[in-house]
Protein backbone atom coordinates (compact mmCIF):
# COMPACT_ATOMS: atom_id res chain seq x y z
CA UNK A 1 0.00 0.00 0.00
CA UNK A 2 2.55 2.04 0.73
CA UNK A 3 4.79 1.72 -2.46
CA UNK A 4 1.39 2.30 -4.75
CA UNK A 5 1.02 5.51 -2.53
CA UNK A 6 4.34 6.66 -3.29
CA UNK A 7 3.84 5.35 -7.20
CA UNK A 8 0.70 7.76 -7.34
CA UNK A 9 2.20 10.51 -5.66
CA UNK A 10 4.93 10.55 -7.78
CA UNK A 11 2.76 10.26 -10.62
CA UNK A 12 0.72 13.21 -9.50
CA UNK A 13 4.04 15.53 -8.76
CA UNK A 14 5.52 14.78 -12.81
CA UNK A 15 1.77 15.93 -14.37
CA UNK A 16 2.03 18.68 -12.38
CA UNK A 17 5.46 19.94 -12.85
CA UNK A 18 5.36 19.97 -16.23
CA UNK A 19 2.64 21.86 -17.46
CA UNK A 20 3.94 24.19 -15.07
CA UNK A 21 7.77 24.15 -16.29
CA UNK A 22 6.70 24.40 -20.07
CA UNK A 23 3.97 26.90 -20.33
CA UNK A 24 6.98 28.99 -18.40
CA UNK A 25 9.57 28.02 -20.77
CA UNK A 26 7.46 28.57 -23.75
CA UNK A 27 6.17 32.40 -23.20
CA UNK A 28 10.28 32.98 -22.18
CA UNK A 29 11.14 31.78 -25.82
CA UNK A 30 8.36 33.67 -27.50
CA UNK A 31 9.14 36.98 -25.42
CA UNK A 32 12.90 37.01 -26.15
CA UNK A 33 12.50 37.10 -30.37
CA UNK A 34 9.45 39.85 -29.83
CA UNK A 35 11.64 42.12 -27.92
CA UNK A 36 14.69 41.41 -30.00
CA UNK A 37 12.90 42.06 -33.77
CA UNK A 38 11.02 45.88 -32.61
CA UNK A 39 14.65 46.87 -30.97
CA UNK A 40 16.69 45.56 -34.13
CA UNK A 41 13.89 47.52 -36.74
CA UNK A 42 14.34 50.93 -35.77
CA UNK A 43 17.97 50.07 -34.94
CA UNK A 44 18.00 49.76 -38.83
CA UNK A 45 15.55 52.60 -39.85
CA UNK A 46 17.97 54.94 -37.80
CA UNK A 47 20.82 54.75 -39.77
CA UNK A 48 19.20 54.62 -43.44
CA UNK A 49 17.04 58.06 -42.06
CA UNK A 50 20.46 59.30 -40.97
CA UNK A 51 21.70 58.42 -44.64
CA UNK A 52 19.06 59.48 -47.14
CA UNK A 53 19.84 63.53 -46.35
CA UNK A 54 23.41 63.32 -46.91
CA UNK A 55 23.16 61.68 -50.19
CA UNK A 56 20.88 64.28 -50.87
CA UNK A 57 23.41 67.04 -49.55
CA UNK A 58 26.09 65.23 -52.00
CA UNK A 59 24.27 64.92 -54.81
CA UNK A 60 23.59 69.00 -55.36
CA UNK A 61 27.57 69.38 -54.72
CA UNK A 62 28.21 66.85 -57.10
CA UNK A 63 26.06 68.54 -59.66
CA UNK A 64 27.10 72.19 -58.31
CA UNK A 65 30.99 70.46 -58.89
CA UNK A 66 30.39 68.83 -62.51
CA UNK A 67 28.41 72.52 -63.58
CA UNK A 68 31.77 74.39 -62.45
CA UNK A 69 33.72 72.26 -64.20
CA UNK A 70 31.99 72.52 -67.75
CA UNK A 71 32.17 76.62 -66.98
CA UNK A 72 35.51 76.40 -66.85
CA UNK A 73 36.06 73.63 -69.84
CA UNK A 74 33.63 76.20 -71.64
CA UNK A 75 35.66 79.47 -71.14
CA UNK A 76 38.94 77.46 -71.69
CA UNK A 77 37.54 76.05 -75.00
CA UNK A 78 36.64 79.99 -75.95
CA UNK A 79 40.24 81.15 -75.00
CA UNK A 80 41.72 78.74 -77.01
CA UNK A 81 41.82 78.61 -80.76
CA UNK A 82 39.84 76.16 -82.81
CA UNK A 83 43.28 74.19 -82.96
CA UNK A 84 42.68 70.90 -81.30
CA UNK A 85 45.09 68.07 -81.61
CA UNK A 86 45.61 66.01 -84.62
CA UNK A 87 44.78 68.74 -86.78
CA UNK A 88 47.32 70.41 -89.43
CA UNK A 89 49.19 73.54 -88.19
CA UNK A 90 49.35 75.42 -91.95
CA UNK A 91 51.22 79.33 -92.47
CA UNK A 92 47.42 80.42 -93.44
CA UNK A 93 47.28 81.19 -90.05
CA UNK A 94 49.93 84.46 -90.04
CA UNK A 95 49.78 87.85 -92.21
CA UNK A 96 52.55 89.46 -93.65
CA UNK A 97 54.16 92.32 -91.42
CA UNK A 98 52.79 90.62 -88.19
CA UNK A 99 55.35 90.24 -85.45
CA UNK A 100 56.12 87.15 -83.85
CA UNK A 101 58.26 85.54 -81.62
CA UNK A 102 60.55 82.17 -82.34
CA UNK A 103 61.51 79.63 -80.02
CA UNK A 104 64.20 76.87 -80.27
CA UNK A 105 66.91 74.69 -78.62
CA UNK A 106 70.24 76.92 -79.38
CA UNK A 107 73.39 75.87 -81.21
CA UNK A 108 76.13 73.61 -78.23
CA UNK A 109 79.23 75.17 -78.29
CA UNK A 110 80.74 73.31 -75.40
CA UNK A 111 82.39 74.28 -72.20
CA UNK A 112 83.33 77.98 -72.46
CA UNK A 113 85.48 80.17 -70.55
CA UNK A 114 84.30 83.60 -69.01
CA UNK A 115 85.79 85.22 -72.03
CA UNK A 116 82.90 83.78 -74.53
CA UNK A 117 80.22 82.61 -72.10
CA UNK A 118 79.61 85.71 -70.21
CA UNK A 119 81.86 88.76 -72.28
CA UNK A 120 84.04 88.90 -69.64
CA UNK A 121 87.18 91.12 -70.31
CA UNK A 122 90.81 89.36 -70.33
CA UNK A 123 93.93 90.65 -68.45
CA UNK A 124 96.98 92.29 -69.53
CA UNK A 125 98.92 89.87 -71.63
CA UNK A 126 102.60 91.72 -70.95
CA UNK A 127 104.30 92.98 -67.63
CA UNK A 128 104.60 89.29 -66.46
CA UNK A 129 100.93 89.22 -65.89
CA UNK A 130 99.48 85.63 -65.57
CA UNK A 131 96.02 87.12 -65.69
CA UNK A 132 95.42 86.89 -69.24
CA UNK A 133 91.80 85.06 -69.31
CA UNK A 134 91.35 84.11 -65.77
CA UNK A 135 88.04 84.27 -64.22
CA UNK A 136 89.26 86.69 -61.29
CA UNK A 137 87.90 86.55 -57.62
CA UNK A 138 84.59 85.04 -57.21
CA UNK A 139 84.12 86.25 -53.56
CA UNK A 140 84.94 87.57 -50.74
CA UNK A 141 86.84 85.33 -48.03
CA UNK A 142 85.86 84.68 -44.32
CA UNK A 143 82.82 86.72 -44.22
CA UNK A 144 80.47 84.89 -46.75
CA UNK A 145 82.83 81.50 -46.38
CA UNK A 146 81.13 80.53 -49.39
CA UNK A 147 80.52 80.96 -53.02
CA UNK A 148 76.86 82.81 -54.06
CA UNK A 149 74.55 80.85 -56.37
CA UNK A 150 74.06 82.55 -59.54
CA UNK A 151 77.90 83.02 -60.05
CA UNK A 152 78.95 83.66 -63.62
CA UNK A 153 81.66 81.17 -64.14
CA UNK A 154 82.63 78.74 -66.81
CA UNK A 155 80.36 75.88 -67.86
CA UNK A 156 78.06 74.75 -70.86
CA UNK A 157 77.39 76.99 -73.09
CA UNK A 158 74.19 76.85 -75.79
CA UNK A 159 72.07 73.46 -76.15
CA UNK A 160 68.90 75.22 -74.30
CA UNK A 161 65.81 76.52 -74.90
CA UNK A 162 65.61 79.88 -76.66
CA UNK A 163 62.93 82.53 -77.35
CA UNK A 164 64.06 85.30 -80.09
CA UNK A 165 61.65 87.83 -79.89
CA UNK A 166 61.00 91.29 -81.96
CA UNK A 167 60.80 89.17 -85.19
CA UNK A 168 58.36 89.87 -88.25
CA UNK A 169 56.56 87.95 -91.17
CA UNK A 170 57.64 89.27 -94.44
CA UNK A 171 56.21 86.57 -96.96
CA UNK A 172 53.67 83.86 -96.61
CA UNK A 173 54.20 80.67 -99.38
CA UNK A 174 51.16 78.81 -98.75
CA UNK A 175 51.57 76.31 -100.84
CA UNK A 176 54.28 74.95 -100.28
CA UNK A 177 53.95 75.96 -96.47
CA UNK A 178 57.22 77.95 -95.86
CA UNK A 179 57.20 81.21 -93.86
CA UNK A 180 59.51 83.72 -94.10
CA UNK A 181 60.89 85.80 -91.01
CA UNK A 182 63.18 88.83 -90.81
CA UNK A 183 65.26 88.67 -87.62
CA UNK A 184 67.28 85.59 -85.65
CA UNK A 185 66.24 82.42 -85.53
CA UNK A 186 67.40 80.17 -83.02
CA UNK A 187 68.65 76.58 -83.58
CA UNK A 188 71.28 74.54 -85.98
CA UNK A 189 70.42 73.51 -89.23
CA UNK A 190 66.98 71.57 -89.94
CA UNK A 191 66.22 72.22 -86.50
CA UNK A 192 62.61 72.60 -84.96
CA UNK A 193 61.45 76.05 -84.22
CA UNK A 194 58.09 77.66 -82.80
CA UNK A 195 56.66 80.02 -83.96
CA UNK A 196 54.35 82.18 -81.81
CA UNK A 197 52.44 85.33 -82.41
CA UNK A 198 54.49 88.37 -80.24
CA UNK A 199 50.99 90.38 -79.42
Amino acid sequence: MADEEKNEQTEEQAPEETPEETPAEEPQAEETPAEEAPAEEPAAEEPAAEEEPSTEDEAPAGEADSEGSGDEAAEAEDASSDVKVGDDVTVSSFEPGEQVKVSAVSVGKGFQGTIKRHNFSRGPETHGSHNVRAPGSIGASADPARVFKGMRMPGQMGSRRVTQRGAHVVEIDAERNLLLIRGSVPGGKNATVEVRSDG
